[in-house]
């Protein structure tokens, strides 16, 4: 089982939807989390060390945790999506973006 987690930058709309999209796959399990401070739920050194495979939204988001998550990132392979803060939490759109770009990562 792979561990599967989406950061953007609150956590509210962008990556919360990435969860709940693929939360229904039986082969990963999914969190999400946001780069800010003030996000729903902050990312954390233990939440990178989990992770097997990081969806950031943006580039400035994997800078961000290359950065700040440096000692914690050493299994994680980290994907850039390049999905722009856009879209509301669960939009058709962003879905369908979601669905067309993460599966191919997830094997």
């Amino acid at each position: 089982m792979k561990n599967v987690l989406f950061v953007c930058s609150q956590n509210r709309l962008r990556s919360p939807t990435a969860e709940q999209v693929f939360s229904k796959r039986r082969d990963i399990e999914v969190a999400s989390a946001g780069t800010n401070h003030d996000a729903d739920t902050p990312l954390t050194n233990e939440m990178v060390a989990w992770a097997d495979i990081i969806f950031v939204m943006e580039k400035a988001h994997r800078a961000k945790l290359q950065k700040k998550f440096k000692s914690s990132l050493k299994k994680a392979r980290v994907i850039c999506l390049d999905i722009p803060d856009d879209y509301e939490f669960m939009d058709p759109a962003l879905v369908r973006l979601l669905e067309a770009k993460v599966p191919r990562y997830l094997g």
